[in-house]
């Protein structure tokens, strides 16, 4: 047996030594070449004769001729024309009676072929992928599926291979198509994913095959499809980042290292290495972004996709989904609804079981019933829905955690249908902020500073706040109106006119009150100082170079009396919430009986002033259209769209800061609204505060206790340690005097003998170098 294991290598090392004589000279090896070529068709007649019976006892193994011949197959490609497909035919029909080494072999050996260019690469994932869905080996079908992969992959490296990506995709989608109840289809699920992920297929193609699969009637395939709908985005943004992070390379530890060790040739390759890698990474970082969409923006009909998954998952009695994957497919439903603004009116009802405190995993149906609300739902089907919920879960005898639940719940609805509450209840809901529980505190808070940025004619007067009431004074809060969309407008271009205005009236004081103004130095240089002449005749040339500070000017004088007036109306309110705050306690049930009376007096009050002062109101409205009017009658050049974006970058940088209940419940509304839109919405930030409270489970607990131990040990960690361990992160050494604290006494010894042998002139000696050096401010002369 030793013998003959020798033997084999001996053989082996003949093959390689062969192997390699023939790419360098392929036409002096070429007898050498047909010769083992005659052996390998030999054992290849010998085994497709009778497949179940060969075993590998020739003097050279029929594995080691496959690999031999795949790898010089290039040189010779007139002689091996046929080998490929013998190769084909081979794990194609026997591949169930090739021993599992061979069968490796035989595949690798056509992908090594397919990376030679001697076959191409749809012609190996047809022989490939049948296989991979028909054979019932595991490690077979976990090798067949790395090389499909890795072949979709290396064709898609340079450019993207249209043909090869159309021709696989309709293969996949024909798969699911053909037998819904079929398992094999969950092999275009795992393709279709990993490569979105990884950005291979980002087409609305891939899409499609998901949303097939969504469609399908095994479990797995369901639950496959639905998963890739709900996290399929954000594992390709994960990956982004770590291959962005794993490359990484720290250059001042390499140049440390190089500089204080001996140089090397490895170490200047390693240099040269890392310094090709910055520099390919700042490459990449200046080349544009590719558009990565969402697969739900892709989806060719969200409609009818989101009514098929409802009717065949949710509402068939005859589905097969457990609750959880039935939850799953819910959560994708009702995130297609919000985000595309459907309509399922059968969705709303569907939940009115679900929503109880007793049901399994309540909050997330909580949490997609509020993705499910958009401005479009009739506010009626919401308000029942809305009053189930205060009903079930917010009353003084649930547990605050439910409490908090349902007004959280109650809030997000409302985020996205305002009409969907009615007053009696919002007032009811409002007055859970006064509650001793931190979470149904927070979560009233929420909903009452919901209600005063959008609709704060539904809260009690003592309620709106001081802002809220002057902007129902002064017209500026309107209630929407079902139905209404805002009108498409520029993002923070009020803010632009704004530092315009500004900086004209800076300019014109700084030279001077007594001097003319003109045009800007910017309206002179760029383009940003052309306007539309709306007024001018069409022979007159169509453009004029009109002056910013006139409009500037003109402005300044229009909003004098408005701000004057402003301010007086503000005084005059002012004075009303003292009075109103005095008599608060002693009559406020007269207040609430008396709200629709005042109303109504307000408005007439309002009609009267606009009566009496039309000037203020055509000033106002003149104003308006003045600040509005920028996009219209101006080109934005891109410094001002530069500027537009640092105004905007401040202005939310302000709204986080803490300098006013209005700012913060703005920036509030604004950042729930813009989170709404494509993120989805989590049962945690359902429970809101209710996560950290006491019931926790015990592994729970110790980990939170164990968090804040290691908390405590960082802080109490001297400045030295710190700075020891953040050397030790970036490979520096120590310095000397730490390794002699360190060093072992016995090390010492012979050291502090020496000093004491020392004689008064070796002393001396000692001493005034020590002070030459002193002098020249250390071993390295730091002084100059």
């Amino acid at each position: 047996m030793k013998r003959k294991v020798g033997a084999l290598e001996k053989v082996d090392a003949d093959l390689s030594s062969l192997q390699y004589k023939v790419r360098r000279d392929p036409t002096s090896y070429r007898e050498d070449f047909l010769g083992q070529y005659e052996q390998y068709e030999a054992q290849r007649q010998i085994f497709m004769q009778a497949p179940a019976s060969v075993t590998d006892t020739g003097i050279v193994s029929f594995r080691d001729l496959i690999d031999f011949v795949a790898h010089v197959a290039d040189c010779y490609p007139i002689d091996t024309a046929q080998f490929p497909e013998d190769l084909i035919q081979l794990v194609s029909l026997h591949h169930e009676h090739l021993g599992s080494e061979l069968r490796e072999k035989v595949v690798g050996s056509l992908v090594l072929l397919r990376r030679k260019d001697i076959i191409d690469s749809p012609r190996l994932l047809q022989t490939l992928f049948p296989l991979l869905i028909s054979t019932p080996s595991k490690s077979t079908r976990t090798l067949l599926y790395q090389k499909c992969l890795s072949d979709l992959r290396t064709s898609n490296a340079k450019t993207t291979n249209h043909r090869l990506n159309r021709t696989f995709q309709t293969v996949l989608s024909n798969l699911l198509t053909s037998d819904r109840t079929s398992p094999k289809g969950l092999w275009a699920v795992k393709i279709t994913r990993e490569l979105w992920k990884r950005q291979i297929w980002t087409e609305s193609k891939a899409v499609e095959i998901m949303k097939e699969a969504s469609l399908a009637e095994n479990e797995k395939i369901v639950i496959g499809g639905v998963r890739f709908f709900l996290g399929g985005d954000k594992e390709r943004e994960e990956l982004d980042d770590e291959s962005s992070d794993e490359d990484a390379i720290d250059m001042g530890k390499i140049k440390h290292q190089i500089g204080i060790n001996k140089k090397t040739k490895k170490k200047a390759r390693q240099m040269e290495n890392a310094v090709a890698t910055v520099k390919r990474k700042e490459r990449k970082k200046k080349q544009p972004h590719p558009l990565n969409f969402s697969a739900f923006h892709l989806l060719h009909d969200p409609q009818g996709f989101a009514e098929d998954l409802f009717f065949k998952h949710l509402q068939n009695t005859k589905s097969r989904l457990n609750l959880d994957q039935k939850l799953l497919v819910l959560q994708l439903v009702s995130r297609l609804v919000g985000l595309h603004k459907l309509t399922i009116m059968n969705l709303y009802s569907y939940f009115i079981k679900y929503l109880t405190p007793r049901q399994p995993s309540v909050t997330s149906f909580l949490a997609s019933l509020a993705q499910a609300t958009h401005s479009l739902v009739p506010p009626d089907v919401l308000e029942s829905l809305v009053k189930k919920i205060a009903d079930e879960f917010v009353s003084e005898a649930v547990a605050p955690e439910v409490a908090s639940a349902g007004l959280n719940t109650i809030r997000e609805i409302c985020v996205r249908q305002p009409l969907a509450m009615n007053y009696t209840l919002l007032q009811d809901l409002v007055d859970y902020r006064k509650s001793k529980d931190k979470g149904v505190m927070m979560a009233a808070k929420g909903l009452l500073g919901l209600y005063r940025e959008i609709a704060p004619g539904m809260l009690r007067k003592r309620d709106r706040g001081k802002d809220a009431t002057m902007g129902l004074r002064s017209g500026e809060r309107k209630e929407q109106r079902f139905g209404e969309e805002a009108i498409g407008q520029i993002e923070g271009l009020e803010l632009l006119e704004k530092w315009k205005e500004e900086e004209n009236q800076r300019r014109i004081a700084a030279k001077g009150d007594d001097v003319e103004p003109g045009p800007s130095d910017d309206d002179v240089d760029d383009a940003d100082g052309w306007e539309f002449d709306e007024d001018s005749d069409s022979d007159s040339g169509g453009w004029q170079n009109v002056s910013s500070d006139d409009d500037a000017k003109d402005a300044d004088r229009i909003g004098r009396p408005l701000k004057k007036a402003r301010h007086d109306r503000r005084t005059s309110v002012e004075t009303e919430e003292d009075e109103e705050d005095e008599e608060e306690d002693q009559e406020e049930d007269q207040e609430e009986d008396q709200e629709d009376a005042e109303k109504d007096e307000e408005e007439q009050d309002q009609d009267a002033d606009k009566e009496n002062n039309p000037d203020q109101a055509s000033e106002a409205a003149r104003l308006e259209t003045a600040v509005s009017s920028l996009a219209t009658t101006r080109i934005l050049t891109p410094a001002d769209l530069a500027k537009l974006q640092e105004l905007r970058l401040a202005a939310s940088i302000n709204n986080a800061l803490p300098a006013s209940q209005r700012r913060r419940a703005a920036a509030a509304h604004q950042a729930a609204l813009q989170r709404h839109v494509d993120d989805p919405l989590t049962a945690a930030e359902i429970e809101g505060l209710a996560s950290l409270s006491s019931k926790n489970t015990k592994e729970q607990r110790i980990a939170i206790a164990k968090a804040g131990k290691e908390d405590k040990d960082e802080v109490k960690k001297s400045t030295t340690a710190r700075r020891k361990e953040k050397k030790q992160e970036q490979g520096k050494s120590t310095t000397n005097r730490e390794k002699a604290r360190k060093k072992n006494f016995l090390m010492t010894l012979g050291k502090a003998k020496g000093k004491q042998k020392k004689s008064l002139v070796d002393r001396g000696k000692v001493l005034k170098a020590h002070k030459e050096r002193g002098k020249r401010g250390g071993k390295r002369g730091n002084k100059g």
